[in-house]
């Protein structure tokens, strides 16, 4: 069901000036199939070539993909409009040589892919990278090694740090996509209720859901008779160490040198992703080119353009042309063609109001930044309870909050960043279901007397305490309509081991409040006049996020979890709150 009030209205009338639409096919193509394209290390990648029917010297678009080469529409959509477009097998899958490992070899093969195509007779010279997801992944990859004829990249739904907002969120194991896409996904496509068969002649048959819930990890894959090497590698490296520095472009940007255009969704799993890859290029790219020339177009959408996700509908100009984004970007660096606006380079989607809007740059020049105070009479337990948000801080003898987490019993996944075929429901979705537990907290404002941008990055400072020696804390802001309605529109998550730095856990104290800031994945929501602001937090988020299973034991060992009491203060000296990002009103 689509929720909403406002929710078909129509964007800006200068909104199709600001997104281009396909222009017609210039010229029939000529395809060469399983070319061979050598590595520097003797093993032969093979690619599939789509290339202008004329014989001549072309831009290059190179797209690099772990799925098989076949029925896309991006070869023959670019090539007809005057590139040559190959797309190759990444090493070890489909057609090419070598050994699967996901991101390890994307660098010095991007490289080596670009720079060979460089030098082929229809090549001009001029290099471009397209894809999207692990495809927008292997441009970031690629670009942080600086091949020569690398000209620009256009990273759609991808990440610039695996560790970061892949497998994990900044810390927190992405348990649902890391298991599914995997352990499972890169053998066979499964869904919910699909009945997965232990391999080797085992007569055992289980479903997903049953598999899910499995301890240790470690072992969780062995259950099917699979061994993937680098899902058990993923699960032996939770901390952000050597394993994974090695693949973080953040450390880079200062080398690239070549404007970036990213493009994401608010709710797709890689959101952070993106937008960390344009406020790195924009901030902080190798030459000003790169600096000014980078652009970011982010929307409503998962893991890709829609007019309507989750339980909500956003109208029609929610959905954009990627392939003619794409293309208008690609004709003004590789072709020194007209039509791409160099100075408005964000273009961000605003929810409620359903409008684009089209910026200088992301974050928003005119941001204010508020605290909104989380208040309760010590039982804000669920949304009969008495937690309430105030632009006020607390008073001194503000009761806390308390909570009991059992792993046992966990918060369903409901919503949220997310991707891929995993069975859990992403986007906005109505979070009434899980508000009625007495192991989420719920805080609520008063109805708005005037509508309220939020557009930006979002902090929760939240003030707690444990029984546990380690746990988690999840944090999302939430839309409430009138008729209850509770739309998550941004969510985060701290494991508390993490709390000051990702390469160096650190325990906690049993019963010590700490300081704790969460950051939630940003957003950009219209709370509409007559609406509320609302914050849930609680401890677990599965199976999207595996259970903290509150022993402080090595993670993917552990399989006796234990509860753990949790106490949330909001008082004058513990000043529990929201750092909002606000726009004023035009």
């Amino acid at each position: 069901m689509f929720w909403g009030l406002s929710l078909s209205s129509r964007a800006d009338s200068n909104n199709g000036d600001r997104f281009p639409t396909s222009t017609p096919p210039l010229n029939d193509i000529q395809v060469e199939n399983r070319v061979p394209v050598p590595m520097r290390d003797g093993t032969i990648l093979y690619a599939d070539i789509f290339r202008p029917v004329n014989e001549g010297r072309y831009p290059v678009l190179v797209c690099r993909t772990p799925y098989g080469v076949e029925g896309r529409a991006e070869p023959a959509f670019f090539s007809k409009r005057g590139y040559v477009f190959l797309i190759q097998d990444v090493r070890g899958r489909y057609e090419s040589e070598g050994r699967w490992d996901p991101f390890r070899n994307e660098a010095n093969d991007g490289y080596d892919t670009v720079e060979w195509a460089a030098k082929q007779p229809w090549s001009n010279g001029k290099i471009g990278m397209q894809g999207k997801s692990y495809l927008g992944l292997v441009q970031w990859q690629a670009a942080k090694t600086r091949p020569p004829h690398l000209i620009t990249i256009f990273p759609d739904v991808a990440s610039v740090s695996p560790y970061h907002s892949f497998v994990t969120l900044n810390g927190a194991w992405r348990l649902s996509f890391n298991f599914g896409w995997g352990a499972v996904r890169q053998e066979s496509r499964i869904g919910q209720n699909t009945v997965l068969h232990k391999k080797g002649g085992g007569s055992q048959n289980l479903s997903y859901n049953q598999v899910i819930w499995h301890l240790p990890l470690l072992d969780m894959q062995r259950l099917l008779g699979r061994q993937a090497q680098f899902y058990t590698e993923w699960i032996q490296h939770p901390d952000y160490d050597d394993y994974w520095k090695v693949l973080d472009v953040t450390k880079h940007f200062s080398k690239i040198t070549i404007p970036v255009h990213t493009l994401g969704g608010w709710f797709d799993i890689f959101t952070q992703g993106t937008i960390d890859g344009y406020l790195g290029m924009s901030q902080t790219g190798g030459s000003l080119k790169a600096r000014q020339g980078s652009q970011i177009t982010i929307g409503p959408w998962g893991h890709g353009p829609t007019r309507s996700f989750g339980d909500l509908a956003f109208g029609d100009t929610a959905m954009v042309d990627v392939l003619a984004i794409q293309l208008q970007w690609f004709n003004y660096w590789l072709k020194d063609l007209p039509g791409l606006n160099t100075e408005l380079a964000a273009r961000i989607f605003v929810m409620g109001k359903n409008k684009w809007r089209f910026e200088k740059k992301y974050p928003l020049a005119n941001t204010e930044y508020r605290k909104l105070y989380l208040h309760s009479k010590g039982e804000a337990n669920s949304a009969r309870g008495n937690g309430k948000l105030s632009w006020n801080i607390p008073n001194s003898n503000s009761k806390p909050d308390h909570y009991r987490y059992d792993p046992n019993n966990p918060v369903k996944s409901l919503g949220g960043n997310n991707c891929c075929g995993v069975p859990t429901r992403a986007g906005p979705v109505d979070q009434q279901s899980i508000e009625q537990r007495h192991d989420v907290l719920v805080y609520t404002s008063d109805f708005l007397q005037e509508s309220l941008e939020v557009t930006g990055p979002i902090k929760l400072k939240l003030y707690a305490s444990s029984s546990s020696t380690e746990t988690d804390f999840v944090a999302k802001l939430i839309d409430v309509y009138p008729d209850g309605t509770a739309i998550n529109v941004a969510e985060g998550l701290l494991r508390t081991r993490y709390r000051k730095s990702l390469d160096q856990p650190k325990k906690l104290n049993p019963g010590k409040i700490y300081e704790l800031m969460i950051d939630l994945v940003d957003t950009s929501n219209l709370f509409l006049k007559g609406h509320r602001i609302r914050l849930d937090v609680t401890s677990s988020h599965f199976p999207q996020f595996n259970r903290n299973l509150n022993t402080g034991e090595a993670f993917g060992l552990h399989q006796k979890p234990q509860v753990a009491n949790q106490t949330i203060y909001h008082s004058n000296t513990y000043p529990s709150h929201f750092i909002l990002p606000i726009i004023p009103s035009d």
